[in-house]
């Protein structure tokens, strides 16, 4: 068996391959068969220095385990894949790993609560908090609501108890 870090060039089409082949093996040390899908999304935004990010979907039956309790088990495995994925390249691209698209079913789940709550907040003029998390989807639901007329929303709490209050504008 190869070892898990060795030297790589450090182009992005490279490092997606670094990526892909890094979490094939760690699926197979792991005992999960699943197979990996790799793409390089564009850089998007303005102004700033962007890069571009690999995508790697894993796709199989009985993925649960990868994702974990609110894809907390997810979050860790992605970490893990960036550190060894970073220490082979010596080089830091942004790396994404979904599960059968799990992430992108959260992603409009979060912004469809952000403005159904939205709604009720601009109904009753209550704020509303919404239960911890992490800091990505915080930014999911400020993101959503940014534009909103009605509504404003803020980070409150600390830690793992962060999590979103959407309120009236004043």
């Amino acid at each position: 068996m190869k070892p898990l870090v060795s030297p790589l060039p450090k182009e992005e089409s490279d490092i997606a391959g670094a990526a892909a082949d890094t979490l094939e093996k760690l699926l197979t040390l792991m005992g999960v068969a699943g197979s990996v899908a790799s793409q390089i999304q564009p850089a998007v935004g303005e102004g700033q220095e962007t890069t571009a990010s690999v995508v790697l979907n894993i796709e199989g039956n009985d993925l649960g385990i990868l994702i974990g309790r609110r894809g907390h088990t997810l979050d860790c495995f992605q970490y893990i894949v960036r550190l060894i994925v970073g220490h082979q390249t010596q080089t830091w691209l942004p790396i994404v790993i979904d599960v059968e698209g799990y992430k992108q079913r959260r992603y409009q789940r979060l912004q469809t609560l952000a403005r159904n709550v939205a709604q009720q907040v601009e109904a009753t003029g209550e704020p509303f908090t919404l239960e911890p998390m992490p800091a990505y989807e915080r930014r999911i639901i400020h993101l959503t609501l940014v534009d909103h007329p009605d509504v404003t929303t803020e980070s409150v709490g600390q830690g793992e108890a962060r999590r979103v209050v959407i309120q009236p504008r004043d």
